[in-house]
């Protein structure tokens, strides 16, 4: 090996150690910024708060082969403690018997239209249709098998009212199947990566998408960019980029709660983690423009972190196996620096870290969700499973999207929705 090959390899594992630590004490900062902003000094949660103007609403439900689970979605939609809104169901080419059921249901309540779309066209699609068939400007767009709070709109519309200049307002899904360690990983996940991620990126600037499963969108704003785009598979995180580049506001909103059902499945759980690195994918090749555009400069950190995670994750990889090499080996390539996953010991100070960054989350999420504090056992097992996927995920997704035609059009999947358990909504909220 070449005298610099030692110096390399250390830096190389340097950048693997420290990046998720330093991003890791970066999203916390962020994250007790916006507390302090934006959720200190109220004795209930934010949603619970009356709106002295309350312009009406319409929520958006896109489904697709939702047979099972459309009747409970929309009897929580159709229960929300708001003054004037209705309920649009799309239902976009299912093949189960999900029109019937939306139909039935249709018929019992006044505030509910159904729209039947003949094939299916793909969620992007449908929440155009929903758009363009809405009666009022404000869209509370949620998904097909989720459960809607009863106090998010009044938390969701807030900032409209407040900010003529906001596009979105995504909200704070919380998973209601944790009965598998999958599931209760993921309800520390949804606090401690995703929660805290969206509260220190508005705190320092950029959001860098919405929720699918619960977002409220003002329609003039996404009239002006196009709604969102058929041939995105996360149409969610590229109607963040459009409406951000165009000029609009997104805002985080962690009291509009919904309830909503995750993969339980080690294939499920692939098939979601791949879909979301192939969205991510196909937004960082649409929006590579931004380096040559200086008034776009505020969206230059997202896209930043964005090419450092990517590099991250094919660093990880190369550098393990790498590793596994040397290891293996008679003869001497590398230097003995230890495995890239805990270089030289530190470890301890990346394990010390993640569970401060677990056990703050959930002190973040404690006044809008009871009982948080049982999971956070579960999450030793957070890098194990979900590292290994998410990087995966993201390593296969970039050559995939590469490949992939352009304009392909983006049709629905249906996802593992994990293990049921009656109830499981119930008393979780304080």
């Amino acid at each position: 090996m070449g005298h610099s090959s030692p110096n390399l390899w250390r830096a190389l594992l340097g950048f693997i150690y420290f990046y998720p630590l330093f991003m890791s004490w970066l999203w916390m900062l962020g994250a007790l910024l916006f507390r302090l902003r934006h959720e200190g000094g109220a004795a209930t949660a934010p949603g619970a708060q009356e709106l002295l103007e309350a312009p009406p609403v319409s929520v958006l439900i896109p489904c697709y082969n939702e047979g099972a689970n459309a009747e409970e979605t929309l009897t929580h939609a159709l229960a929300l403690d708001y003054p004037e809104f209705e309920v649009v169901a799309i239902n976009d080419g299912s093949r189960d018997n999900t029109g019937e059921v939306l139909d039935r249901m249709a018929a019992l309540h006044p505030r509910l239209r159904v729209v039947h779309l003949a094939q299916n066209q793909g969620k992007a699609m449908g929440l155009a249709a929903g758009a363009l068939l809405a009666r009022h400007d404000i869209l509370i767009c949620i998904d097909g098998d989720a459960l809607l709070d009863r106090e998010a709109a009044h938390a969701l519309v807030r900032h409209f009212v407040a900010d003529p200049h906001v596009a979105a307002v995504t909200g704070n899904p919380r998973v209601r199947n944790r009965s598998t360690l999958l599931g209760r990983i993921q309800v520390g996940e949804f606090s401690a990566i995703i929660g805290m991620i969206k509260r220190a990126q508005q705190t320092f600037g950029r959001i860098f998408t919405v929720s699918g499963v619960i977002t409220a969108f003002r329609r003039q704003a996404v009239h002006q960019v196009g709604y969102w785009s058929p041939d995105m598979l996360t149409e969610d995180i590229d109607i963040t980029w459009k409406l951000q580049r165009a000029g609009w506001k997104v805002r985080f909103e962690p009291g509009a709660l919904v309830w909503i059902l995750m993969p339980e499945t080690l294939r499920g759980l692939w098939r979601q983690r791949l879909r979301w690195a192939m969205g991510g994918a196909q937004v960082l090749r649409k929006n590579l423009d931004l380096v040559r555009r200086p008034r776009e400069a505020f969206m230059w950190p997202l896209l930043v972190e964005l090419c450092a995670s990517l590099f991250w994750s094919y660093l990880m990889v190369i550098c393990t196996g790498l590793w596994v090499v040397d290891m293996l080996s008679t003869s001497i390539t590398l230097p003995s620096l230890g495995s890239p996953l805990i270089p030289q010991g530190g470890g301890l100070l990346l394990g010390t870290t993640c569970l401060v960054q677990f056990a703050f989350s959930k002190w973040l999420d404690s006044r809008y969700e009871v009982g948080l504090g049982r999971n956070f056992y579960w999450m030793i097992w957070y890098p194990v499973v979900f590292w290994v996927i998410n990087i995966a995920a993201t390593v296969v997704a970039y050559p995939k999207v590469l490949l992939r035609p352009a304009n392909r059009r983006a049709r629905w999947v249906s996802p593992d929705r994990g293990v049921r358990r009656d109830g499981a909504v119930s008393n979780q909220r304080h």
